[in-house]
């Protein structure tokens, strides 16, 4: 199930009048195809295609929405109609291949209209016909004035603009306009057995007209005959009675919103007054305060003239008391510098003392090195003689009297 959205009629979604303006297009160009091969471009929810299908040899209903073609396949099944999910500008058709081509109410929803056109054409067999149809920007412009412009479309006509597009395409270009015309029925009470249509005879204004029609084609074409379509249940009167009804009825729900807004307008008329009341206490209490405020600013300001000269006058003993601390500041650090200058000859001293002492100890280390030796070369001379007074040489010749002992004695 789909739902109307705006963009395409829906049947039993809308209103009796926006019905019929649909209805009555195709069962204008029903006329036109008998045992012809028909294609219907932008077939929406497929009612147009399904009153064609009664006369064509068969047709094919396009539309660019898989939703509208899954509908109309489900509720307009017939045995020489099939319908396609395509765009009208890249028609799935070989060229030269159908008889008729109708694509009503949706030239306007294409941004690149003119490739439908051209669509058309290459798709009509020699002999074929175009039939198409737009709504007037004119009257489509006025009668939307309130709800705004229709979302759904890309590019609105007006006449003599919709005439020349058709007519740079096609050599013969028959033009029609549509409207909601007044009519008196005498219909005879059981089955009828004709009808005759005395149309007056007026010119038409196609700048004031509802929507414009055009059946083109490659090869001249015969007669533009009129069309009027009565639906079945038209009563005028009966509408209109009806339609009176309801807008009193509108009229009167309106009258109680009215009432309700004037209980309401006394309502806020009530508070406004009584709010004007309490922003007028607030305002005298507001003045009060300022008064107030303006006598403690005053004895502030007051208070900050009296600091002022109480620090100005601390002030002036810190600068004195500033300017004798920076005089002695300045002697210590002359005495400072003074020192620093004996320290640092201290600190030359000192560090030729440290170089004196290093090089007394290094001299100390050195003569205590051969201090050592000398310690060691004399114990080893020690035990050389140690070992030389035990030999039995030795104190056998201690003994006869000779040897190093003896010359000692």
């Amino acid at each position: 199930m789909i739902e109307f959205t705006g963009e395409r009629v829906i049947p039993g979604q809308v209103e009796p009048d926006l019905w019929n303006e649909h209805v009555s297009r195709y069962l204008f160009a029903s006329r036109l195809s008998r045992r012809k091969r028909v294609v219907d471009v932008g077939c929406g929810a497929g009612y147009g295609t399904a009153e064609l299908a009664r006369w064509a040899d068969w047709i094919v209903g396009i539309d660019n929405s898989i939703d509208a073609i899954r509908y109309a396949t489900a509720r307009y099944p017939a045995a020489n109609a099939r319908y396609l999910c395509a765009s009208g500008t890249a028609l799935p058709l070989p060229d030269a291949s159908v008889d008729l081509v109708v694509a009503f109410e949706m030239i306007e929803h294409l941004p690149d209209w003119s490739r439908l056109l051209a669509e058309a054409r290459r798709v009509l067999a020699p002999g074929g016909q175009f039939v198409v149809s737009t709504p007037n920007k004119l009257f489509y412009e006025e009668s939307r004035k309130l709800s705004g412009p229709n979302p759904y479309h890309a590019h609105e006509f007006t006449f003599e603009e919709f005439r020349s597009a058709l007519s740079e395409v096609f050599p013969h270009v028959a033009m029609f306009v549509q409207n909601h015309g007044p009519a008196i029925v005498f219909h005879p009470v059981g089955q009828p057995r004709g009808t005759e249509v005395r149309l007056e005879s007026a010119s038409v204004a196609p700048e004031e007209s509802n929507f414009f029609i055009a059946v083109c084609a490659l090869a001249p074409m015969v007669g533009s005959p009129a069309f009027v379509y009565l639906p079945s249940a038209a009563n005028v009167l009966r509408e209109r009675a009806q339609h009176i009804e309801k807008l009193e009825e509108e009229l009167a729900t309106k009258d109680q919103w009215l009432e309700a807004a004037k209980l309401e307008h006394q309502e806020l008329l009530e508070k406004f007054r009584a709010l004007e009341q309490e922003l007028e206490e607030r305002n005298q209490w507001a003045e009060q305060l300022d008064a107030e405020l303006a006598e403690a600013r005053r004895r502030l300001d007051e208070f900050h003239a009296a600091k002022e000269a109480e620090i100005a006058e601390i002030s002036s003993g810190y600068e004195t008391k500033i300017a004798g601390l920076e005089a002695e500041i300045a002697e210590k650090a002359a005495w400072a510098a003074k020192t620093q200058k004996e320290l640092d000859a201290k600190a030359e001293e000192l560090a030729r003392c440290v170089a004196a002492l290093d090089d007394a100890e290094k001299r100390v280390k050195e003569r205590t090195e051969w201090a050592l030796k000398l310690d060691r070369e004399v114990e080893a001379l020690r035990a050389k003689l140690a070992m030389v007074e035990s030999s039995r040489w030795v104190r056998l010749g201690k003994a006869i009297g000779v040897g190093p002992g003896a010359r000692l004695k």
